[in-house]
């Protein structure tokens, strides 16, 4: 119990979280190991500083029975010392398979539920920090998606991400709490699934053990990259930004990982909804390997080009719909 505990106290006392604590701090519960011993761990560290505690539950509405555990989930949070706990359940739908669905119905449902100004603390382990990494390398997302993910990403906080999954069980165990299994965390339909039940042990047994800390390590080590190389990104921008658009030569003049980081943060400012590796190298050719090429179509019905040594942002013509 000692070891989540201090994860707890460890997050609370940092200085990124100390301008958010003078708001309650919400603790999302699903019943499982992981956030029961979350809310836990919480409740103590956080009415020891004088902190109310919310629990939070989110019924997905996608296994007979649902609301039944949300209640036990919620009915646990009280008995732990909750100051106020709320139930909401939502709709999943089908866009991008039922996890991201399900994720972002239920970050949407957080975020609703979320006191003003306060963290919402998440149950994510060091299993799941290393299964997200794991992900991002198959998938070849680069290193801000393998960096994992963030203890403190305002308004989320993830206390346990140097914890273990077994860690968690056992704090469960020893407060004779009763953690719901859900069935859909042995169901490999899911990709995290395979990687939590063949990919992960198969890689523990072929390099013999110590893979799940050390994929966790790696996390760590690109979210510092990442920051370091989103400040110099931050200071070349301001020197080649100027009403709205880039000074595309003087960006040209720096290295790609930082023009592309330049780019990402630009495109996304002028409402660019969403964009890919394949988007942002596209739009780098714009800069690095200019040839008078024309402009490059991205989300959003939005259009990149270059016109007398700068780029912008234009709005593409409307595609009337099909069907």
């Amino acid at each position: 119990m000692s070891a989540v505990r201090a994860a707890v106290r460890r997050l609370l006392g940092s200085a990124e979280a100390a301008p958010y604590l003078d708001a309650p701090v919400m603790v999302a519960c699903s019943g499982g190991a992981d956030s029961l011993a979350l809310a836990a761990a919480t409740t103590h560290v956080a009415h020891r500083r004088g902190m109310a505690v919310h629990g939070a539950v989110v019924d997905h509405d996608l296994q007979s029975g649902s609301a039944c555990v949300a209640a036990r989930a919620a009915e646990q949070l009280t008995e732990l010392g909750c100051d106020e706990v709320r139930t909401v359940r939502v709709r999943v739908g089908d866009a991008g398979g039922t996890e991201a669905a399900a994720r972002r119905a239920r970050y949407a449902a957080l975020t609703e539920l979320r006191p003003h100004g306060a963290l919402v603390l998440l149950g994510h382990t060091l299993d799941d920090q290393a299964e997200t990494v794991l992900l991002g390398l198959g998938r070849g997302s680069g290193p801000r998606s393998i960096g994992g993910m963030r203890p403190l990403d305002v308004p989320w906080a993830r206390p346990f991400l140097g914890v273990s999954r077994t860690t968690t069980v056992q704090a469960c165990a020893a407060l004779g709490l009763r953690p719901w299994q859900d069935p859909h965390n042995a169901d490999p339909r899911f990709t995290r699934v395979r990687l939590r039940t063949e990919a992960l042990p198969l890689l523990e047994e072929v390099l013999q053990g110590g893979v799940t800390a050390a994929l966790a390590r790696t996390a760590e080590q690109l979210q510092d990259d990442v920051d370091a190389l989103d400040g110099i990104a931050d200071r070349v921008r301001r020197n080649v930004e100027a009403d709205g658009v880039l000074d595309a030569a003087s960006l040209a003049a720096e290295p790609p990982a930082v023009r592309r980081r330049v780019l990402r943060r630009w495109l996304l400012d002028q409402g660019v909804p969403e964009l890919s590796d394949a988007h942002l190298r596209e739009a780098d050719a714009l800069v690095g390997q200019w040839r008078g090429q024309g402009g490059h179509a991205l989300p959003g019905n939005f259009v990149l080009r270059r016109a007398r040594g700068t780029l912008l942002v234009e709005c593409g013509e409307r595609i009337p719909p099909t069907g």
